[in-house]
């Protein structure tokens, strides 16, 4: 696709962002470079404001909400969920309890079976005990500031809770009541469409040696990643250091294996990232299918 091809979508796309996530802090935007780009290529873009750190029915219910505003916007019939990290679940979540309203649903670098580094993490603290308090506050902190930051200090916030949503038990349990579009079989692929929703994944995994990666060998949150990577066990050697390959699948794979950690799926830090990829043309061209399927 030429990078400067119209791909205006019939509805409205909302990037959900995950974990610890935020729209825009003074300059500083999560999707970096990504909503420009969309808007450039024609499509109507929001980053929709969640609790930086909760479950993913509390998010999901935040998300639901600012549907309902959004709605009212003339011309607005629908919307395209694209939600990264835990922003997956909780679009996954809004398109089950609200299919009518929610057009598509899109999966990047989402944990959509859990992520075995918050299995690790969940593991390493014994409920009620002082660690997990103490971690639960400093988590809760961090949070807060992050909220004072954006502006937006009134959203609650649970990191255990939000710990908990993220792992694989806690995973497994939501799925149990919102399945749609998960694959069969392990490492497969779901149906496209369910209840009129189609649903689309993509993700990445860390690649090659540190010395590949050139600019990213020098992000502090790449470095970090590849240290989490070695937490993984069954998923060892592929996985973006925070959310294994197949772990990430959910209805139509467009691709599991991008050359990219888990925060180079929203083009952080900053754009840096590996030379020989460009996430935020990722987002343009997955538009553009949005826009042939007549989403």
């Amino acid at each position: 696709m030429k990078e400067d091809a119209h791909v205006t979508t019939k509805y409205p796309i909302l990037l959900v962002h995950g974990l610890l996530g935020f729209d825009r802090i003074g300059t500083f935007a999560m999707f970096h470079g990504i909503v420009q780009a969309l808007e450039k290529a024609g499509c109507r873009v929001h980053v929709p404001l969640l609790s930086g750190v909760h479950d993913n029915e509390t998010r999901g219910e935040q998300l639901l909400e600012q549907i309902k505003r959004f709605l009212k916007r003339p011309g607005y019939l629908k919307v395209n969920l694209i939600g990264h990290s835990q922003g997956a679940l909780s679009s996954r979540y809004a398109a089950a309890v609200r299919p009518d309203r929610v057009a598509s649903v899109t999966s990047v670098s989402g944990p959509n079976h859990g992520s075995e580094v918050a299995d690790r993490v969940r593991e390493a603290f014994t409920p009620g005990a002082m660690p997990e308090r103490y971690a639960a506050r400093i988590v809760s902190g961090f949070a807060r500031f992050m909220a004072l930051l954006g502006g937006h200090p009134e959203l609650p916030r649970d990191p255990l809770r939000a710990l908990d949503a993220l792992t694989t038990a806690g995973v497994a349990r939501f799925n149990r009541s919102y399945p749609q579009a998960l694959p069969e079989k392990w490492g497969g692929e779901g149906p496209e469409r369910v209840d009129g929703v189609h649903y689309y994944s993509w993700s990445g995994c860390i690649q090659g040696s540190l010395c590949s990666e050139r600019q990213n060998a020098l992000d502090s949150l790449h470095l970090a990643l590849r240290g989490y990577a070695r937490l993984f066990t069954r998923e060892a050697a592929q996985n973006d250091g925070l959310v294994g390959r197949y772990s990430s699948h959910l209805g139509k794979v467009i691709r599991s294996d991008y050359p990219l950690d888990h925060v180079d799926a929203v083009n952080q830090t900053a754009g840096v990232v590996r030379n020989d990829i460009d996430p935020v043309k990722l987002y343009v061209e997955h538009a553009g299918l949005l826009s042939r399927k007549g989403l």
